[in-house]
């Protein structure tokens, strides 16, 4: 997988392009010009505004919940009850 493949994925996981466009823009001409010189001090010097900004926008993105108190007692009757008609049917 290529480096902008990466960054784009992570963008998407990011949800980049709603919160910060233009950060998510950038971002990803870092990542395309990466890819496209064969200069290593050239690349280590985009490598590392690409880190800063991959790190900004994972701060900025959204928190995502799993669920609340209510989903947590919901998923523990439910493995309560499968572990009861696991006993009663073996």
């Amino acid at each position: 997988m290529s480096v902008v493949d990466q960054v784009t994925a992570e963008l998407e996981d990011l949800h980049a392009h709603e919160t910060s466009p233009g950060m998510a823009a950038v971002a990803l001409d870092l990542a395309k010009a990466i890819a496209g010189t064969d200069a290593p001090t050239a690349k280590a010097v985009v490598a590392d505004k690409l880190r800063s900004i991959m790190a900004d926008l994972r701060k900025l993105a959204p928190v995502e919940s799993k669920g609340d108190a209510v989903d947590d007692i919901a998923e523990q009757r439910a493995k309560r009850r499968a572990a009861a008609r696991k006993q009663a049917s073996g």
